[in-house]
C-alpha cells in the first residue's frame, strides 16, 4: 500500500509574517511622507528661523503667540462654524438617501453607491472649480438653455461655501450610515412592529439607535476636512471667507514656516482626537467598511 502523502500545513503566524512582507513599501513610505514631516514641523514649532535657511537658528516659543492672534481665532471659529453646520447638513441629507436606498427594492444597491462615490475618484479642485463654474451668473446650463445673466451668481458668499462643502462631502456621510443599517438585523423590523409601535416610532427607537454608529463615523469624515480644509473656501468664497486652512496656507507661501508649523499640528492634534473617538465607538471599524 502506497502511503497517502501529507500536506504541509502551514502556520497562520508564518502567512502573516509573509503578508507584513509585502506592508513594508507602504510602511516605509508612510515613515518618510507622513511621520519625518510632522516631526520637521514639531522641530519648527520651538526655533526661530527666516525660511528654510537654519543660520543664526535659535530656540523659540514667540511662534506660539500666532494662536492668540485675533486673525487666527477669527478664522478658527468660521472653521468650526462651517465644519459643524456642513456636519449637520450632510446628516440630514446623508441618512435620508442611506435609509431610502437601504429600503429600496433596488437589486444592486452597491453600484448606486459606487455610482455617489464615483466624483469623488476626480481631483478635488477638479470638482471644486466645476461647482464655482456653476455658481458663476454665466454658466453652462444658462448657456444651454439662453439664460445668460440669470445664473445663481453665489461665488463669495457663505451658500457657495455650504454648498460646495456638501457636495463634495456627502458622500463620506451615506457610506458608513448606509453600513449601519445594513448590518441591522431584518428580525428587528417585525419585532418592533408586532409590539404594535408606528413606522415612525419604529424609525426613531430602532433604527437611528442601532445606526448611530455609522453616524459618528460619517461626522468625523465630513468634519475633519471641512476643519481643515482651504480649497473650497479659497475657489467659492474668492477669498473673502478665511478659514484656519487658508491661514495655514498663508503662513506656508510666505515661509512663515514656523507659524505654520504651529497650526498645522494644533489641527493634527484635533484630527488624531477625532481618530481616538472613532475608534472607541466603532471598536471593530465596521461602518467603515
Amino acid at each position: 500500500m502506497q502511503k497517502s502523502e501529507k500536506k504541509a500545513i502551514i502556520p497562520s503566524y508564518q502567512c502573516a509574517h509573509r503578508l507584513d512582507r509585502l506592508a513594508r513599501p507602504y510602511i516605509w513610505f508612510l515613515y518618510i511622507f507622513a511621520v519625518l514631516p510632522v516631526i520637521f514641523m514639531i522641530f519648527l514649532m520651538f526655533v526661530d528661523t527666516e525660511g528654510i535657511s537654519f543660520k543664526g537658528l535659535t530656540g523659540s516659543i514667540t511662534n506660539f503667540q500666532i494662536l492668540t492672534e485675533k486673525s487666527t481665532i477669527i478664522a478658527f471659529f468660521n472653521s468650526i462654524k462651517y465644519a459643524l453646520v456642513t456636519t449637520a447638513a450632510c446628516i440630514f441629507f446623508g441618512f435620508l438617501v442611506a435609509y431610502m436606498l437601504y429600503k429600496s427594492k433596488i437589486k444592486n444597491k452597491y453600484l448606486v453607491l459606487l455610482i455617489l462615490i464615483l466624483p469623488m475618484w476626480t481631483n478635488i479642485l477638479l470638482r471644486i472649480n466645476a461647482i464655482a463654474s456653476v455658481f458663476k451668473a454665466n454658466n453652462i446650463i444658462t448657456d444651454i438653455f439662453g439664460f445668460n445673466g440669470y445664473g445663481l451668481d453665489i461665488i463669495g458668499t457663505d451658500l457657495a461655501i455650504y454648498l460646495g462643502m456638501i457636495f463634495t462631502y456627502l458622500p463620506f456621510m451615506v457610506m458608513p450610515i448606509y453600513t449601519s443599517l445594513e448590518k441591522i438585523d431584518p428580525l428587528l423590523h417585525e419585532a418592533a412592529l408586532d409590539l404594535g409601535i408606528t413606522e415612525f416610532k419604529k424609525f426613531w427607537k430602532v433604527i437611528v439607535p442601532l445606526a448611530l454608529k455609522g453616524v459618528i463615523s460619517g461626522s468625523i469624515m465630513v468634519l475633519l476636512p471641512c476643519l481643515s480644509g482651504f480649497a473650497i473656501p479659497k475657489i467659492l468664497g474668492d477669498g473673502n471667507i478665511t478659514l484656519i486652512g487658508n491661514v495655514i496656507e498663508q503662513n506656508f507661501i510666505n515661509m512663515s514656516y514656523n507659524q505654520g508649523s504651529v497650526l498645522a499640528i494644533a489641527i493634527l492634534i484635533i484630527i488624531l482626537g477625532s481618530i481616538l473617538v472613532v475608534s472607541k465607538v466603532d471598536k471593530e471599524g465596521e461602518t467603515l467598511l
